[in-house]
């Protein structure tokens, strides 16, 4: 081929244009790379900007709640108003919105154990009892309600041995994904999602009246802080004493500035309304405190659960949760 032949001069040109053309690709691959470096950037600084906000409404929260508390030690009443509402806080670069409630007006699944002197997990009766009035008054089933109450006394417990409706070790490892109990108190409530006979219509229904405070102690039902769209609460204690429209009644009948005392507001029962009562249940000051917070940071949204002991000085965090209310 000679010199100079036009041949030459078109597949010269055609290697250039190949060579843009993949210049062209990589630099395309190139620029999207960097726009989705760049964007998980900015998402990871939104959600560390998000993680700092919601830590720095957990510190205003809990000033707020020890002021509360401190305004009258002997009793805990929302003059207030700060409890069971949203409230916003604007924020630069975004929002948060808070809501703070009575973390002890709920009941305890972990008060269906009592420890022994050795520490041993065993069946409360009477925190048995109190969560099947709960579900009967729930529309749960009888016989649904002994599974599940059963099944989350044998979650907890510390021997292997079933109740007569419940579930060990041996009915969680034949599943398909095994499994075993967890032997100690319950962490979070989402829990018992696991234990047999939960679905996830009952979980639904149940899970705004459920908690797990750190101890095994029956549910400690303030009666000054008691919404009264609560009362189901007060009729889960003694069925027999406080049916439901007698809760009701008893939360509208309310001191502006609270009840001293739970025998003071048990006398507004007439009769003998401490009958079926189990002694010191019924509360008048709280230690428990939920912080239940949504933040917003450009498009990057956050949600979290921090349950607030008021029961030491200053209050403190107990337990801290994130995720959306499907996750809890």
């Amino acid at each position: 081929m000679r010199s100079g032949d036009p041949r030459e001069r078109g597949a010269a040109l055609l290697s250039v244009l190949l060579l843009v053309a993949v210049m062209a690709v990589i630099a395309a691959i190139m620029l999207e790379r960097l726009n989705l470096a760049t964007r998980l950037a900015a998402n990871g600084q939104a959600m560390t900007q998000a993680r700092l906000y919601a830590t720095s409404a957990e510190t205003l929260a809990m000033a707020r709640i020890k002021a509360l508390v401190d305004t009258s030690p002997e009793r805990t009443v929302d003059r207030t108003g700060l409890l069971g509402r949203d409230f916003p806080l604007p924020l630069p670069r975004g929002t948060v919105m808070a809501r703070v409630d009575d973390a002890g007006n709920c009941f305890n699944l972990n008060s269906l154990v009592e420890a022994d002197v050795q520490g041993t997990l065993r069946l409360r009766l009477v925190g048995l009892n109190q969560m099947r009035a709960l579900m009967k008054a729930l529309a749960i089933p009888e016989a649904e309600s002994a599974i599940i109450t059963d099944s989350i006394t044998d979650w907890i417990d510390s021997d292997n041995l079933p109740a007569p409706n419940g579930a060990e070790d041996d009915s969680y490892q034949g599943q398909a994904v095994p499994y075993r109990t967890a032997g100690r108190l319950i962490g979070d409530v989402s829990e018992i999602r696991a234990v047999r006979g939960m679905t996830p219509q009952f979980y639904e229904r149940m899970r705004p009246w459920l908690c797990a405070l750190p101890g095994a102690d029956l549910s400690p039902i303030n009666v000054n802080t008691l919404r009264p769209d609560q009362a189901l609460l007060l009729t889960m204690i003694a069925p027999a004493a406080i049916p439901a429209e007698r809760a009701r009644a008893l939360l509208a009948a309310r001191p502006a500035l609270g009840w001293a005392n739970a025998e003071d507001a048990l006398r507004g029962l007439g009769g003998n309304g401490a009958a079926g009562v189990p002694l010191n249940q019924l509360q008048v000051r709280s230690r428990w405190f939920l912080l239940t917070q949504t933040v917003t940071v450009d498009s990057v949204s956050v949600e979290e659960q921090a349950l607030i002991d008021v029961g030491v000085n200053p209050p403190r965090v107990a337990f801290r949760s994130w995720g959306d209310r499907f996750s809890r």
